[in-house]
């Protein structure tokens, strides 16, 4: 059945409606985030192809994933053009390839290989380098960036220096060495990689007119998706593609181009009209995602550097976003873990609700936090921190030094960078300084980066738990962790998303936390030049932007040593956080996250007091002896599963039930630190010590 080419338009707002029906030729689509630029792309094609002005079978549509070129190929089958190419820049470039090599040079295309890191490997050791896992995977991310910018091997140490590209163990000389000896080894077994299919493509298209003459016959018109993350390589391959003509449609947001360092030029989206002369520019700022509340603040993050457009909300007000300063880690994920509580309490589903942060680093104490309250949580992108290789390596090591000490003394702390936090800390720093933690990070980023900052936060993971009980020695801590990795090792299903701030592009939810909002991490340390910082703002704003309805920002202090909340939420927070100015936009927003004191009104700042309610210093209600008596029952449960006690519920947990006195095990449930794993296990127990008491 043909479907009516007006009935394709009905479903589109003005700006989407002109981007279906602008005329062939050379057109560039700035769309903002949740502005339907993938349903006026569709809708592009489709009207072309239903009104005879184009023709789906000579049409190439490019993505950037295989996932999005498969929503495409969707929806133009429900719009009835099913004949389109919908493909990635690697996919369309290797069935080309496939098919003209042997009459381009009388031999099948290389194989593609699927053992790069091992060739790296080899090439390093070839070196000397090692067989260092993050150093190798460091290795291959720089010979990418080299082929993805077309750097030759014997301009990279020059280039690299002038991007700013560091290695913490092979400076530029040395990686161009090993880049040469890998090209050298894939060359002598007949292979290419990845990036090579772009690079054989280029070469196809510029060496061999009459094959270029063919693919210009297959495709006459051309749409590229995501074009602000087109690299060099990937826009001279296009380039090479359109040839002479002219019909070629671009989409992309300026504001989220956040890709840079994978080799990202944005620069071709914003001089794309420059390029092309006669280029029609359309703007897309209706937003269907997020409620006013959520792009008041979005418009405002990314303000001073918006090269795109400014959103403009179609959805009903909402709740303003929610802003929560703490005093450390711990107290921040436990906070954000309380918020996501209450909204599934409310109604909001797990799956429906994600905590975004900057660096890997910063998920254990996110995911211990929603562990402890039986949160359901997935982490998109990566391996759980307990499973991760240099944790478990760490964790191996620390229980080999713990049955080592058995009945002795701790290991000496005198060999790592020793301070006033303790013995157990300072043991447990020797013992990661095996494992590769350095005092100081290493210099620039990556895998090694990376890395060193997993142990880091294994670290501070440790002093969170001396600073909860400072009675601890070596073995409880390392039961502390053990407990904890075992929780974080059971199947979670589907809940909750984890993720980094770079993963989540592209994805949404009703409900968005995103923690460590301070300076140090947003900007990230490493980023000091204008166009970095530049790409951290647009960062925070494609993180804002993940939100539809519910948002909270958190950052934390650096364990009493003062950190700030991030530069890029100036002009943003609440008079009583700080306002600055760099913001932009019309005064303060509104914060509904710091929740007053019940006895004094005044903000409740740590986690334990918003477990209470109250501050710590106000009057309590509860009776002291009630208290005791669930303090003894903590005591024997923890001691029968061989726990330390706060491992059961901490004593905030326990000051909050002796005070709101919960009659069922729904009631116990409403008290934050009380999940449903702890609520199976002990609320038959707590209510009875409760049952019976004067109320």
């Amino acid at each position: 059945m043909r479907i009516d080419p007006q009935q394709v338009l009905e479903a589109l707002d003005p700006e989407q409606r002109d981007v279906a029906t602008s005329p062939g030729g050379p057109l560039v689509v700035i769309a903002g985030a949740g502005t339907g630029k993938t349903r006026a792309l569709t809708h592009r094609i489709a009207y072309a192809a239903l009104t005879g002005v184009l023709d789906p079978r000579r049409t190439l549509a490019v993505t950037f994933t295989t996932r999005a070129a498969g929503e495409l190929r969707a929806r133009l089958q429900a719009l009835g053009v099913p004949h389109v190419q919908a493909r990635t820049f690697h996919s369309a470039a290797l069935r080309q390839n496939r098919y003209f090599w042997p009459r381009a040079y009388g031999v099948e295309l290389p194989r593609v290989t699927e053992a790069r890191f091992g060739l790296v490997a080899e090439a390093g050791n070839r070196h000397r380098l090692g067989a260092d896992t993050a150093l190798v995977r460091d290795l291959a991310a720089e010979i990418s960036w080299a082929k993805a910018t077309n750097v030759a091997v014997g301009d990279y140490p020059t280039l690299a220096r002038a991007h700013r590209r560091e290695l913490t163990k092979a400076d530029p000389e040395v990686v161009a060495r090993v880049f040469a000896t890998y090209e050298q080894l894939k060359t002598a077994r007949g292979l290419i990689d990845f990036d090579d299919v772009l690079l054989c493509n280029a070469a196809l298209m510029s060496q061999h007119p009459d094959i270029a003459a063919q693919v210009h016959a297959t495709y006459a018109h051309f749409l590229v998706d995501e074009f602000q993350d087109v690299s060099p390589l990937q826009h001279t391959v296009l380039e090479l593609w359109l040839g002479e003509r002219h019909d070629v449609c671009v989409v992309g947001d300026p504001n989220q181009s956040i890709h840079a360092f994978a080799g990202a030029r944005p620069a071709y989206l914003l001089n794309f009209a420059a390029d092309h002369p006669g280029a029609r520019v359309i703007r897309l700022v209706r937003n269907y995602r997020s409620t006013p509340e959520v792009l008041q603040l979005a418009n405002r993050v990314v303000a001073p550097v918006n090269a795109g457009v400014r959103l403009q909300a179609l959805r009903a007000p909402g709740p303003a976003p929610e802003f929560a300063p703490s005093d450390n880690e711990s107290e921040e994920a436990a906070g954000i873990a309380d918020w996501l509580a209450a909204l599934q309490r409310e109604g909001t589903d797990w799956r429906d609700m994600a905590v975004l942060f900057r660096i890997t680093a910063q998920s254990p104490a996110l995911e211990a936090a929603l562990a402890e309250r039986d949160i359901p949580y997935q982490v998109r992108g990566s391996e759980r921190f307990y499973e991760r290789p240099e944790i478990r390596q760490a964790m191996l090591a620390l229980r080999t030094a713990t049955e080592a000490t058995a009945g002795g003394p701790p290991p000496d702390p005198s060999m790592s960078a020793g301070d006033d936090e303790g013995d157990v800390v300072a043991a447990i720093r020797t013992v990661l300084v095996s494992s590769g933690w350095t005092p100081e990070p290493p210099s620039g980023s990556g895998q090694q980066r990376e890395r060193w900052e997993s142990l880091a936060a294994l670290l501070e993971a440790v002093r969170t738990i001396c600073d909860d009980d400072p009675d601890l020695d070596l073995a409880s801590v390392v039961a502390v962790l053990q407990h904890r990795a075992s929780i974080e090792h059971e199947p979670a299903g589907v809940g909750v998303t984890l993720a980094t701030m770079h993963s989540a592009k592209g994805l949404e939810w009703d409900a968005v936390a995103l923690a460590g909002v301070h300076e140090g991490t947003v900007p990230f340390v490493l980023a000091t030049t204008a166009d970095e910082i530049a790409e951290e703002r647009r960062l925070l704003h494609v993180a804002v932007t993940r939100a539809r309805s519910r948002l909270r920002i958190s950052w934390s202090g650096n364990r009493g040593r003062g950190r700030r909340a991030s530069r890029f939420l100036d002009g943003c927070l609440p008079a009583a956080l700080g306002t600055g100015g760099a913001g932009g936009g019309r005064g303060p927003l509104p914060s509904r996250a710091v929740a007053p004191c019940r006895v004094c009104g005044t903000p409740l700042a740590s986690a334990a007091d918003r477990k209470l309610g109250r501050h710590e210093t106000c009057a309590s209600s509860y009776d002291e002896a009630l208290l005791a008596e669930l303090k003894a029952w903590r005591q024997r449960a923890a001691d029968e599963q061989h726990v330390p006690a706060f491992v059961v519920f901490t004593d905030a947990t326990l000051t909050a039930i002796a005070e709101a006195l919960p009659d069922t095990r729904a009631d116990l449930l409403t008290i934050p630190g009380v999940g449903r794993r702890k609520a199976e296990r002990y609320a038959d127990d707590v209510l009875q010590i409760l049952t019976g008491r004067s109320r």
